[in-house]
């Protein structure tokens, strides 16, 4: 009776080709060394992909900002009607103020 294994997939890949002049490529090579990464393409994939994170980040955190100033300013340009525990309050705070 044979058995047969089943393989995983392997993670989904893509390629990615890019022309850079010389000099470029040098400085990059150089950077590579300096921080300690096997090969220049690791180097490139890993400071592309924090320069990548940073920028969709800051994209995001301006897009929330932008949400919550609309937010902020439609409540104070359109006010919710007070519930009736506000109203109370106001009531009574009026009264107190009234009786000092």
């Amino acid at each position: 009776m044979s058995t047969s294994k089943t393989k995983t997939p392997a993670k989904s890949q893509a390629r990615f080709d890019a022309r850079l002049s010389r000099s470029q490529k040098e400085l990059f090579a150089k950077a590579a060394r300096i921080k300690g990464f096997k090969s220049l393409s690791e180097f490139v994939i890993h400071t592309t992909q924090e320069a990548a994170n940073q920028i969709v980040e800051r994209h995001d955190a301006i897009l929330a900002s932008e949400r919550d100033k609309s937010i902020f300013f439609a409540a104070l340009t359109k006010p919710a009607k007070p519930n009736k525990a506000l109203t109370q309050a106001a009531r009574s705070y009026l009264k107190h103020m009234a009786a000092k």
